[in-house]
């Protein structure tokens, strides 16, 4: 071995290739979002890339679907569009339309998505509503109340309409004096009367 051998460098040995880090996950704001009991037809972004969904909210008797529009940016929600005199529900052609007018002039940027609420909180926020449509003398005793009457809550509460009606049930077995079952004898269908409250 040589002197010169004692004095030269040897190259150090490479380092191991750092690892990359793991890409952060864009926040959830709807592009995927399911939320039980509003199977979600069509999705569209507003201009700050918010999602505005087409959800459907039930059907009827008929096969008849309807629908809601929410937008994901700001807290615009609509369940019905004028006809002539009158609001009709949604159907999914019109209710596309709305989502789409809706997205095209929205700027609002995308917001955290509604949690879903637990058992207890879902069941009373259902009783209250049912409570205040009574005080408001809103449904009169012989008008009958329809699970469409909890679209525009629909985003708030995330259950079915089996889930909706199960409870619907209970309150009325439980308040009689506020809500009452009966069905329908030409189609099967359950429906609800609300009975006014006192003022």
């Amino acid at each position: 071995m040589a002197l010169i051998d004692f004095f030269t460098r040897k190259p150090a040995a490479p380092a191991p290739p750092a690892e990359a880090p793991e890409p952060e996950a864009w926040p959830e704001i709807g592009e995927t979002w399911k939320p039980e009991g509003l199977p979600v037809a069509e999705r569209y972004y507003n201009q700050a890339h918010a999602v505005v969904l087409v959800a459907r909210t039930s059907q009827d008797p008929y096969g008849t679907a309807y629908y809601l529009v929410a937008c994901l940016g700001c807290h615009f929600l609509s369940t019905r569009t004028k006809y002539h005199s009158s609001y009709i529900r949604y159907a999914l052609g019109q209710a596309a339309e709305a989502a789409n007018a809706h997205a095209s002039t929205c700027r609002a940027l995308p917001r955290e998505l509604p949690p879903r609420p637990d058992e207890d909180t879902a069941r009373n926020l259902l009783r209250s509503w049912v409570t205040a449509m009574a005080r408001r003398n809103l449904l009169h005793p012989d008008i009958d109340l329809d699970l469409a009457e909890f679209d525009s809550g629909r985003l708030e509460l995330q259950r079915t309409n089996e889930w909706i009606q199960t409870e619907l049930e209970a309150l009325a077995a439980d308040r009689s004096d506020l809500l009452v079952v009966r069905r329908d004898d030409r189609t099967g269908t359950v429906r609800f009367r609300a009975r006014p409250l006192p003022r």
